[in-house]
């Protein structure tokens, strides 16, 4: 009811305030643009009337370019200041985000539709290795390395890198 009541009140308020402009602007038109009076004026008159008429139009129309102008530069220079002022405030203001628990399965959903339903094991495609593979590796090397340096030192141990390279001797 109230609703109602404000919105007809509204309408007729609007529809007063387009009559008042029509009115305002029969009111400046006959102000600034008196009716001509062309009865009994000769044609030379008319011709000079045309004319006074024609500078009038011409000083209007440079006004209006002029206005025009200006108001593309200012509205040009609005433009870039509102730039360097996002500028300096940091170029734009970040959201706070939220973290998310998603899992794998429910990123292929979003991503491919709930049509395929797909689930993803990581743990399945991983390569399997044993411990006891890796501690007896780590034994062989971890063997004494003073023998090691002895034996393959001076020509002798280069002899015997360069025999074990090529191959076993026949």
């Amino acid at each position: 009811m109230l609703k109602s009541l404000m919105v007809a009140k509204a309408k007729e308020e609007i529809e007063q305030e387009i009559v008042d402009k029509e009115e305002e602007k029969e009111r400046y038109l006959a102000e600034r643009a008196p009716p001509l009076q062309t009865g009994g004026m000769s044609f030379a008159e008319l011709q000079e009337l045309c004319q006074e008429l024609h500078a009038k139009v011409d000083v209007v129309d440079e006004e209006r370019y002029d206005i025009e102008a200006k108001v593309m530069h200012n509205t040009r220079e609005i433009k870039d200041l509102n730039i360097k002022v996002l500028d300096l405030r940091g170029k734009f203001k970040r959201p706070n985000l939220r973290r998310v628990r998603v899992s794998a399965d429910a990123i292929l959903r979003s991503l491919l539709g709930s049509k395929h339903k797909v689930s993803m094991d990581l743990r399945t495609n991983l390569k399997s290795v044993k411990k006891e593979d890796t501690e007896k590796e780590k034994t062989v090397e971890v063997s004494d390395w003073r023998k090691n340096v002895e034996a393959m030192s001076g020509m002798e141990g280069r002899k015997k890198m360069f025999d074990a390279a090529k191959g076993p001797a026949p």
